[in-house]
């Protein structure tokens, strides 16, 4: 059977991608699998300058999912071209690299440095719920989502992917306003807002940069990821 793809340009042996966030760089899970039978690998956020995170605890347990709020922890794009392109190099699996900054400044230069022959596409975070300053907001406002991935457009050539959050009123406007300014694809959803409190400490459990609140994955955003993509596909979007 022949399930080959071609996303925006990226061709690919199936489908079957990585989700940003929850497969590392890929060499964490090359001991378990092998990395050549996936369509694409999707990095985890690479941001301009290295990145500590948030501080502990950073993790939650939920009833049907999990609360994060990592803070985009990560070893900077210098490191990542010196390290880990080497590394997926060995591999014939697309490279799909997610940048995640602040500014839009920040959002061009790192698009720039990862304009290179080895990586295939470029995933634009503007969804972050876990790291404070305007970066998270990118994702929640039109106009601001349009600038961003139209001045990362002008700056590179790579397939662009712009991952969307559902902490939104109205999503199907921002999907619009990212495919008109050059996006290539969306990646619907990022996760959810949420937070939990330990009854015994009636504290926050994580600590979310200081707000307490954290982004929800799991099981349980299955039917608000479902949402988000029936609303967009539905609409009269120009990419339908």
């Amino acid at each position: 059977m022949d399930i080959k793809i071609n996303l925006a340009g990226i061709l690919m042996k199936n489908p079957v991608m990585t989700a940003s966030g929850t497969f590392g760089y890929g060499k964490e899970y090359s001991e378990f699998y092998d990395l050549n039978k996936l369509g694409a690998v999707v990095t985890k956020s690479t941001t301009l300058k290295p990145k500590q995170g948030n501080p502990p605890p950073r993790i939650a347990e939920t009833s049907a999912g999990m609360l994060n709020s990592i803070g985009l922890t990560n070893q900077g794009i210098d490191s990542f071209l010196e390290k880990t392109i080497p590394f997926l190099e060995q591999y014939e699996t697309p490279i799909i690299v997610n940048i995640s900054e602040n500014c839009i400044g920040n959002f061009v230069e790192s698009a720039k440095k990862l304009s290179v022959d080895r990586v295939n596409g470029l995933e634009i975070n503007i969804s972050c719920p876990n790291v404070k300053g305007e970066g998270r907001d990118f994702g929640t406002d039109e106009k601001a989502t349009y600038d961003v991935v139209q001045a990362v457009r002008e700056a590179t050539d790579k397939t662009l992917v712009v991952k969307l959050t559902p902490n939104v009123t109205d999503i199907v406007n921002i999907a619009r306003a990212a495919y008109n300014a050059g996006a290539n694809a969306l990646s619907m959803i990022n996760t959810v807002y949420g937070m939990a409190i330990d009854v015994k400490t009636r504290k926050p459990k994580i600590h979310g940069g200081g707000s307490g609140m954290g982004g929800l994955s799991g099981p349980c955003i299955k039917p608000v990821g479902v949402r988000c993509v029936n609303q967009v596909y539905e609409s009269e979007s120009p990419s339908r």
